[in-house]
């Protein structure tokens, strides 16, 4: 599942340097997240840290990208070059 950032954003700036794939950005109005590289932060937290630092609430999951654990899983292994590596807890 990819997350959303909603016009209800204030442009705060604290999500951005949270994410550890550098998938948000600023967009025409407010932050933006780029589904490509989003991950909720599998791979790198146990929570999503934009979530966890957004003072107004404003980032859900994306309606147009939900993903399975495992899919953020190859998600993760893909950005960071790792595509052979199995996912934690996965059959060998």
């Amino acid at each position: 599942m990819a997350l959303l950032i909603t016009d209800e954003c204030i442009n705060c700036d604290v999500c951005e340097p949270e994410c550890p794939n550098q998938a948000i950005s600023m967009g025409e109005a407010f932050y933006e997240i780029n589904p490509a590289k989003c991950t909720e932060c599998v791979g790198h937290f146990d929570e999503p840290q934009c979530v966890q630092v957004c003072p107004v609430s404003c980032i859900p999951i994306h309606p147009d990208h939900i993903e399975s654990k495992e899919t953020l899983w190859a998600k993760y292994r893909k950005l960071q070059g790792l595509t052979d590596a199995p996912a934690p807890d996965s059959a060998s």
